[in-house]
């Protein structure tokens, strides 16, 4: 195989390699090499491939058609490890899930209505279902819009995703051990209270009070403490384990990099967007959130954990929920203040009893779309 169609896409802020499944051989070894290839790693600066030296822009989209009753495409997420030869298919990025709805009408596998097309989704990630609105305008996605998302230069047309079909993807429940707060024994670290919640992504909420952060840091400012990330890869290895998915904290780096993604929590506190410096004040948010991403602060927010925070804000008790605003719970939207700016999302859960795992109505996420370029990779140097 000498080289591949392609396509790469923004979604949301970060940026994808589009590949169609046909073109590839199946899940394995073989598959993985090719996608290694593509990517240029394993290379710190990914200097061979399509990869962008970043986990943001490291990431894949497998597009297949559909093979699930009542969807129209099949999407296989993968995050492309930069420094090792590994491809980790277990989380499910929201960001680039907003493109796929974009893709897919682009590319004729879904037929596009007009005013806004609604796209089901298929993730072999989580055997879960995607519903993904497009604007849609003369036959095609409407690219040009209003709709702003820190991180991202300029505007576009509003995507909208909805998880609430993916809570308990990851784990089989929204809250996997049925609790709203667990007390994890953390290996060189000690005991810290977390809210362990699996809906987009599975997710590891601690106060950022506990592991002495203002919770207002800049990535930049967290990633500098090698110290304090051991840490907390640790406290996200030991809610995997928790979860049942990961044998042990150590070992979760290795069986699990991705996921569970680890939120660090802070109540509503002004600080300035590492990007542009920009004011966030305390009034614009009803919760803080600092990520822990592939070992490594995230830039912004990502999509998932959007959806994932807005449903723990609902949930009594949660590390979320004691953080938040308490007036937010009046309103629809959950305003979560990230490095870069403010996200919001639409959230509705149904409180179950004791002993009962609680029901998701609605899981929104609000992202734009953009493609960039459509080609050939070449996997092989020409002779």
């Amino acid at each position: 195989m000498d080289g591949l169609r392609c396509t790469i896409m923004r979604g949301g802020t970060s940026k994808a390699v589009f590949l169609r499944e046909d073109d590839l051989p199946p899940p394995g070894a073989e598959r993985d090499a090719i996608i290694l290839k593509v990517f240029g790693s394993p290379d710190r600066r990914q200097i061979d491939g399509l990869g962008g030296a970043d986990p943001l822009t490291s990431k894949l989209a497998i597009i297949g058609r559909p093979r699930v009753p009542d969807t129209d495409v099949t999407y296989t997420f993968g995050q492309v490890e930069i420094d090792r030869p590994v491809v980790d298919y277990h989380s499910l990025c929201g960001n680039i899930s907003s493109a796929v709805g974009q893709y897919a009408i682009e590319e004729g596998l879904v037929e596009a209505q007009e005013g806004i097309t609604r796209v089901r989704v298929y993730t072999t990630n989580l055997k879960r279902v995607l519903t993904i609105e497009v604007p849609v305008r003369n036959g095609r996605p409407v690219r040009l819009g209003t709709y702003k998302v820190p991180g991202v230069p300029g505007s576009g047309a509003r995507i909208l995703l909805d998880f609430a079909d993916t809570a308990g993807g990851a784990t089989g429940s929204l809250l996997p051990t049925g609790n709203p707060v667990d007390t994890l024994d953390v290996p060189g670290v000690g005991r810290i209270e977390a809210s362990l919640v699996d809906i987009g992504n599975a997710h590891v909420f601690i106060r950022a009070a506990d592991v002495g952060l203002r919770g207002t840091e800049s990535p930049a400012e967290i990633d500098a403490d090698k110290t304090l990330l051991g840490r907390l890869e640790l406290i996200r290895g030991t809610g995997a384990t928790r979860m049942g998915m990961a044998s042990s904290p150590e070992a979760a780096r290795s069986e699990t990099p991705a996921t569970p993604i680890l939120g660090i929590i802070s109540p509503p506190a002004p600080y300035a967007g590492h990007l542009d410096g920009a004011a966030v004040g305390a009034g614009d948010v009803d919760v803080v959130s600092r990520l822990l991403f592939m070992q490594i602060t995230h830039k912004t927010y990502a999509g998932t954990s959007t959806a994932c925070t807005g449903v723990a804000a609902r949930i009594p008790g949660s590390i979320v929920h004691q953080a938040l605003r308490p007036e937010a719970l009046e309103r629809m939207e959950i305003r979560i203040g990230h490095p870069a700016g403010v996200i919001d999302t639409e959230s509705e859960v149904v409180l179950a009893g004791p002993g009962r795992n609680h029901g998701v109505r609605r899981a929104t996420l609000g992202r734009t779309a953009r493609r960039i370029m459509d080609g050939t990779v070449y996997l092989e140097d020409a002779e």
